[in-house]
């Protein structure tokens, strides 16, 4: 692996051509990914109750959200965490100079993650937001993360966590496997002979990741690192169950399509 000092250097207009096309191969498997967005980003202007809310992005990835956040709400502070560094890498080449965006790597399923945050004193979080990523989470390490949550958020403030929740199998064998259907059926219908040759996918997108030069030491560290936990966390009651527990006062649905939904949690 070359050292970093030998490594070209990742510039702003590169990385959001990497954040473009991972845009893009999202949407391979999340058609409705922009409506999804959308409504999550109006929960949070509807919730915030001020123009500069204070928002945590967990899973941030290389910023989608966050960005979508502030070009709604520019008075806005996003504290944006993620442990993998390639989209970290990325998402600070891209918006280095994004007023009230901040960029932090933090593994969640480590304690004192919380705490490293540097939010300011006596200041409560408005909301926390998450897109496709918390479903790596074991139902351990979402109680134990919704524990956190509930004691960084004001009263009123909201945890919105936009994913694909599956129905419990054994509880909800017929819907469930409805769902798998018409999830599989619309997928069919937007590429009826497959998606290879007219949409890049995600083995497509870190294959070429792992070959640019400029993020070649990050590629090698988040292969040395990365741990994908099975299908617990992708379970709609692990976290309908784990965000009670916490002491969120409501829990629901605010939005869906299929199994893509919008959560809610209202501290």
């Amino acid at each position: 692996m070359p050292e970093l000092k030998d490594q070209p250097e990742l510039d702003a207009a590169a990385a959001r051509d990497w954040i473009d096309r991972w845009d893009r191969q999202q949407e391979v498997y999340m058609p409705d990914r922009e409506e999804r967005f959308t409504a999550l980003i109006d929960a949070v202007e509807a919730s915030a109750g001020r123009p500069d809310p204070l928002i945590l992005d967990l899973g941030c990835g290389p910023g989608s959200l966050a960005v979508r956040l502030l070009a709604r709400l520019p008075a806005a502070t996003v504290v944006a965490v993620d442990a993998d560094p390639v989209t970290l890498a990325l998402g600070r080449a891209a918006h280095a100079d994004r007023p009230g965006l901040r960029f932090l790597s933090l593994d969640l399923r480590e304690s004192g993650w919380a705490g490293q945050l540097g939010l300011p004193a006596g200041r409560p979080v408005d909301a926390v937001v998450s897109t496709t990523a918390l479903h790596w989470l074991s139902a351990a390490e979402l109680g134990d993360l919704y524990a956190t949550l509930a004691a960084l958020l004001r009263p009123g403030g909201v945890f919105l966590d936009g994913d694909h929740f599956r129905e419990d199998q054994a509880a909800s064998p017929v819907l469930d496997g409805l769902d798998r259907v018409l999830e599989e059926r619309e997928a069919q219908r937007r590429y009826p002979d497959g998606h290879a040759g007219r949409a890049e996918d995600w083995d497509q997108w870190w294959q070429s990741v792992a070959a640019d030069p400029a993020l070649a030491a990050a590629a090698a560290e988040r292969a040395r690192g990365h741990v994908h936990h099975g299908a617990e966390g992708s379970q709609l009651s692990a976290h309908t169950g784990a965000l009670r527990a916490a002491g969120f006062a409501e829990v629901g649905t605010l939005w869906q399509r299929g199994s893509s939904r919008v959560l809610c949690g209202v501290r």
